[in-house]
């Protein structure tokens, strides 16, 4: 019997829609019935994470992600995501307070490089997320080495995050560019998507080889863990 997936949403809107949407493309399904079940609370109203990460604002957004998780809860869902990289700054916090268990898409996506014998990852993600160290330890922990934006190209990263896709407005692909590129001069084997919304820019503009989207990794691991079955083309996530 199939596995019923819980979302903690609306971190940003268009990244869960997105998030929806790639768990409905990567399913490897014949009609309705032979989909994932998934019971999706979206919260847009949850405080910025990034903001009260780095101490620009007092309104934590833990409390809201707990009463969503325990909504979530009491819905009788197997597993939940959390299609917003920064908010798991929180997973210890939000794992203690609710009983399904939370899918952690920075272990997964890293569990994914290690696999594929990657020595260097480049981080594109929001300044809450590298300002904890969410990637860094977890790259370092499993032996490869974190390759950091300059702060000129974290201010890049950040304007396409939340000037260009959070503003519902076409995504600088210069300011994109730039910083793949400096990654890689950096010595990065492999660029992350480490924001969920970067990945819309991967589904709207073709970037070409070299990345890792987190919220990929994150669709196919619930698909799988609510026993759901996986297209083949989407075994392979590193492009």
């Amino acid at each position: 019997m199939s596995k019923t997936l819980g979302v903690i949403g609306g971190l940003g809107p268009g990244a869960t829609a997105y998030f929806y949407e790639l768990i409905t493309l990567m399913t490897d399904a014949h009609n309705d019935q032979e989909h994932v079940d998934v019971d999706i609370i979206s919260k847009p109203s949850i405080p910025d994470r990034t903001n009260y990460i780095l101490g620009r604002s007092k309104e934590s957004p833990l409390k809201p992600m707990i009463e969503a998780g325990r909504t979530l809860d009491l819905l009788g869902v197997d597993y939940i995501a959390i299609p917003c990289i920064t908010a798991h700054y929180f997973h210890k916090e939000l794992s203690s307070k609710i009983k399904a268990p939370i899918i952690h898409i920075i272990k997964e996506t890293i569990k994914c490089l290690k696999s594929h014998g990657v020595e260097s990852a480049g981080i594109m993600a929001t300044e809450g997320t590298i300002a904890s160290n969410l990637f860094q330890d977890e790259l370092i922990h499993n032996g490869i080495r974190p390759i950091l934006p300059s702060n000129r190209e974290q201010a890049l990263v950040t304007s396409l995050i939340f000037d260009n896709i959070k503003a519902g407005i076409a995504s600088n692909m210069e300011y994109f560019h730039d910083v793949t590129e400096g990654l890689k001069k950096a010595g990065a084997d492999i660029n992350i998507l480490g924001c969920t919304e970067l990945s819309l820019i991967k589904r709207n503009e073709d970037i070409g080889c070299g990345f890792i989207d987190s919220m990929e990794v994150l669709a196919k691991v619930s698909i799988i863990n609510c026993q759901g079955s996986l297209k083949k083309e989407y075994t392979n996530l590193i492009r």
